[in-house]
Parts: structure tokens; C-alpha cells; sequence
């Protein structure tokens, strides 16, 4: 396989953009759409019957969102590059994607040279990320790390719930704590529910209280 012979999946919820983003990639010499989804489902069995180069992947789908359909093609299929092609800009969300195997993501408000040029580096093995994505995980990774919370604070938490508990306390939501922590949004949920029932307390709110008299969370509130 070489740029010069691409085969596309484009999955996108909205039909005049998807027909629009299929007329370009399927416009571009040697390349073609060999199939389109409006939804994460459709877009796991397409890439399943079709194994394309590249999975050009919205986010935001109905039903099977586009980071478990992302999950699910790169784990079944992960010569399959998906690049990542949705307005939210997020830290969640990039940091998601990232994790779920997408190669490149990329803002709706990228020209079309810009997607021309991101669906050929991915299917040639490269990361692409678009300018201000690429901003956000620069300073993603420049900001203060979370200081580490003594393990005589709540001993009976381990080491990452006493992180999370930290970072609750201050004021943070489970979307930032997992894009700080470059954890799942499941995986925090857990950790959070696994605090509530180690600290014998029934909502984030007394978790916190419980927490703040222990003289977490007084590093700063969220970034």
C-alpha cells in the first residue's frame, strides 16, 4: 500500500459532511471512500468488511460513540489507521482517542488540503495532529504534575485513589481528572466509586469534605 492507493472509511453522523469529506477523499487520485457510516456501529462493520487504509472518524456518532468504535477497530484490525476528525478539542477527548488507537485527530475546521494531508500521514504510519490539538497536549504535558499525597492520608486508599481523591477535593471534574491523569473515563469511575465505599461515604460531595479536613485538594482548583 502506498498514498497513492488509498482505501477510506469515512464515519460521520452529519450527511453534508460526510458527503462532502467523501467527494474530497474520493476525488483524490488513486484514493477511494469504499464505504460510509453514520454511526459507531456502522462504522465497525464497515471497517470490519472493508479493511481499509484509513478510518476517517467522528466522535460524536449515535450509539457506539467514535472512541469505542475507534477501540474496537484498531483491537480487531490494527493495521487499520483511524484518524480522529470532530469539533471537540477537549483534553478528554483528545487523550481518549489517543488511548482507544487513533493515529491522528484533527479539528472540523482543518481546509481540505490539511485532511488530505493528515489521512496520508496516517496511513503512511505517522501521528498527525492538527495546530491546536497540537497545542493542547504540549501544554498538556508542560503543566505541574499532581504532587504525590502522602500514604499516611487515608492508608487505606491506594497510592492512585489517594491521587484521585487529591485531585477531587480541588475541584475537579471526572472528565479533567482522567485527561490529568491520562486514565479512561471508566477507569476513573471506578477509582472514584472505590474511594466512596473505602472512606464509608455516599456521594462526591462528603467524599470531599472528608478529604479537604485532611488538607487535600489545597494545591489549586482545576486548570
Amino acid at each position: 500500500m502506498t498514498v497513492d492507493q488509498l482505501a477510506v472509511v469515512v464515519a460521520e453522523d452529519h450527511p453534508l459532511y460526510r458527503r462532502a469529506l467523501t467527494t474530497l477523499l474520493g476525488g483524490q487520485p488513486g484514493w477511494a471512500v469504499v464505504a460510509e457510516a453514520e454511526d459507531g456501529v456502522g462504522a465497525v462493520t464497515a471497517a470490519h468488511a472493508t479493511q481499509p487504509d484509513v478510518v476517517v472518524m467522528d466522535l460524536r456518532l449515535p450509539g457506539l460513540d467514535g472512541i469505542e468504535a475507534t477501540r474496537r477497530i484498531v483491537a480487531a484490525s490494527p493495521h487499520i489507521a483511524v484518524l480522529v476528525l470532530t469539533m471537540y478539542d477537549d483534553d478528554a477527548s483528545v487523550f481518549e482517542a489517543m488511548r482507544a488507537g487513533a493515529r491522528g485527530y484533527l479539528l472540523k475546521g482543518a481546509d481540505q488540503a490539511e485532511i488530505v494531508r493528515a489521512v496520508a500521514s496516517v496511513a503512511s504510519g505517522e501521528a498527525i495532529f492538527g495546530s491546536p490539538v497540537a497545542r493542547r497536549i504540549i501544554e498538556f504535558f508542560a503543566a505541574p504534575r499532581p504532587a504525590a499525597v502522602p500514604d499516611l492520608v487515608f492508608p487505606e486508599l491506594t497510592a492512585r485513589e489517594r491521587e484521585v481523591l487529591d485531585l477531587l477535593a480541588a475541584g475537579h471534574s471526572n472528565a479533567e481528572l482522567a485527561a490529568v491523569l491520562v486514565l479512561s473515563s471508566k477507569t476513573v469511575r471506578n477509582h472514584v466509586s472505590n474511594i466512596f465505599t473505602k472512606l464509608h461515604v455516599a456521594d462526591r460531595s462528603a467524599a470531599i469534605v472528608r478529604a479537604r479536613e485532611a488538607g487535600l485538594g489545597l494545591q489549586g482548583g482545576p486548570r
